[in-house]
């Protein structure tokens, strides 16, 4: 059984929307003498506030050499499944052949990345980093899976105490008898 309500009858002034138009109308000249909030944008570029997870990128220590020793882990927690890491070889008469593993293939597709962080906290060589940006471009889907390459150029260098490439020299240095 419907219920019918009856609709209150709108008065000649209600009618006429007068009062609705000027109240708009008082709402935007209002606003003209406020300061803008709009930022020019590539010209003007906002704060960005301390804490700021932006694009995830791979760096370098402070002797320009890669510090991701491909263990993968960033890949096995990033909940969008945006990492993909090919692990390789490292060439045995390199001087850095005691490293068991260097990545091939490295990339990041950002338009599955999340910002989340927890590639950066997973790693244990610290080798991805969050950078500050926030302005992601490209003009088709391949331009967003970033390559090792390009995640390099844009990390840049960071030098912290992680050392991969020191090689242990005595039993003594490894914490006693094994």
């Amino acid at each position: 059984m419907a219920i019918v309500v009856e609709r209150k009858r709108l008065s000649l002034l209600e009618r006429c929307y007068l009062p609705q138009i000027v109240s708009g109308l008082l709402i935007t000249f209002k606003n003209i003498f406020k300061p803008r909030v709009t930022l020019e944008y590539p010209d003007q570029r906002p704060v960005i506030p301390a804490g700021y997870r932006g694009a995830p990128t791979l760096v370098k220590d402070s002797q320009g050499r890669e510090k991701c020793v491909s263990c993968q882990l960033c890949e096995f927690v990033c909940p969008s499944k945006a990492i993909r890491v090919t692990p390789g070889e490292i060439d045995p008469g390199s001087p850095y052949s005691h490293i068991e593993k260097a990545p091939k293939k490295f990339e990041i597709d950002m338009l599955r990345c999340i910002f989340c962080g927890l590639c950066q906290e997973a790693c244990p060589e610290k080798a991805i980093v969050l950078q500050d940006e926030f302005s992601i471009n490209g003009l088709s889907r391949e331009d967003f899976v970033r390559s090792k390459q390009a995640l390099y150029a844009a990390g840049g260098v960071l030098p912290d105490r992680i050392m991969k490439w020191k090689k242990v020299k005595d039993n003594a240095e490894l914490g006693g008898n094994r």
